[in-house]
């Protein structure tokens, strides 16, 4: 049976922008494929077109049935990982065999507070760092200068 994995240092899930992802990739071919593909991809997923990002993908050329090799990948500043009603951002690292169908991927969060960024949650109004001086005024209060 082919077994493609991959693995994350510590079992490190959640990153925060330009933060190194360490690990190791790890596959058990029954045969030798031309090509084993490495990517760290964003893309999006829910309703409407599906956006991907190609961050970095490194190739292996005849890298035999089986082995591992450990990598890093750092991480750009953005697009941080969300979630909402209608669409997610969600950040994964690939591992492909070609030819072939077999595939391996981890997702990960990328974001400056270690959780996705939950769209439409009102309980983050104000607590991001760059409204410090407007904790507790809605954004139209913010807007015309309105103190409680």
């Amino acid at each position: 049976m082919d077994k493609l994995s991959i693995d994350l240092h510590e079992d490190k899930t959640a990153y925060a922008p330009r933060e190194t992802v360490r690990g190791a990739i790890r596959w058990n071919l029954q045969t030798n494929p031309e090509h084993l593909k490495f990517s760290l991809i964003w893309y999006t997923s829910g309703k409407g077109t599906r956006d991907v990002g190609v961050v970095q993908t490194v190739t292996f050329d005849n890298p035999g049935s089986f082995g591992s090799r450990d990598f890093a990948f750092p991480l750009p500043d953005g697009p941080y990982s969300f979630s909402g009603k209608l669409v997610s951002l969600i950040w994964a690292i690939e591992l492909t065999c070609m030819p072939g169908s077999e595939t391996a991927r981890r997702e990960i969060v990328v974001s400056p507070t270690g959780s996705e960024v939950l769209l439409g949650d009102a309980s983050m109004q104000g607590s991001h760092p760059w409204n410090e001086g407007n904790r507790g005024h809605s954004p139209l209060e913010r807007i015309l200068g309105a103190r409680r």
